[in-house]
């Protein structure tokens, strides 16, 4: 299917005032769509609109045929991951067992996991490369230690769609790209639809298939990053003096 997820004139806001109005977006599997613009300018609204965690003002959600509306809480998360605001570390838990939280949907009213849901969390341990932290308590480690412990927990899921707010916060330039590069081999290999916010444009013009940037309320600009990239996109997206891109930047 081409339109794998689809927003259709959402309008994503809090107690019923919009922060931004009518985006219209499609995305297919495999592909990556990426969040760029001001702070404050609704990136996590639109992801949390998407999640569920809040209602959409207007407009709806569709992943294939069926609004997001329509799935219950266990189709839901069988379908999407979600890794988003949240900093806080489980103080009790050992790090394998917030991966392994992931695997809920697929366990039974006990959440008894099986041998192959105990594989499926450590291959995914593995794969954000935190296998060795398994044991040890959240409370015990780094904020980006974290990060890739929550990014394991949405691998876990198995979704179709992974929903990612600032997956490369407090993460040094190493991980970060590892983190990227297996997003990007998801997406690839996997057939997975990735949307996340980014702070770093370099970073958004290295995995994108799709930027989308927002400004004021409203989508400002939505094409590949070939075409987002460039003096005259990002000086408007963020206000800055003519020439500042260049300069810092070089272009990307």
């Amino acid at each position: 299917m081409d339109r794998f997820i689809r927003l259709e004139q959402l309008t994503v806001g809090y107690d019923g005032k919009p922060v931004v109005r009518d985006i219209e977006v499609s995305l297919r599997r495999g592909r990556i769509l990426s969040l760029i613009g001001p702070n404050g300018s609704g990136k996590s609204t639109i992801l949390k609109t998407i999640t569920k965690q809040l209602k959409a003002i207007g407009g709806a959600v569709f992943i294939g045929e069926n609004s997001v509306e329509s799935l219950g809480p266990r189709e839901m998360s069988r379908r999407m991951a979600a890794a988003l605001t949240e900093r806080s570390k489980p103080e009790l838990m050992t790090c394998g067992e917030a991966a392994a939280a992931g695997r809920y949907p697929y366990t039974g009213m006990l959440g008894v996991l099986s041998k192959r849901d105990k594989e499926k969390v450590d291959e995914a341990l593995r794969i954000v490369g935190v296998f060795e932290l398994k044991n040890r308590l959240c409370s015990e480690v780094s904020d980006g230690q974290l990060q890739r412990i929550t990014l394991a927990r949405a691998i876990c899921q198995e979704p179709e769609i992974i929903m990612l707010d600032e997956p490369t916060s407090f993460l040094d330039i190493r991980y970060a790209v590892e983190i990227l590069d297996v997003l990007r081999q998801m997406a690839n290999e996997r057939g997975v639809a990735v949307v996340m916010s980014l702070h770093e444009l370099n970073y958004a013009k290295r995995v994108s298939d799709l930027v989308m940037c927002v400004k004021d309320g409203r989508v400002l600009y939505l094409d590949t990053p070939d075409v987002i990239f460039t003096e005259a996109a990002i000086s408007r997206l963020y206000d800055l003096p003519e020439g500042t891109y260049s300069q810092l930047f070089g272009g990307l």
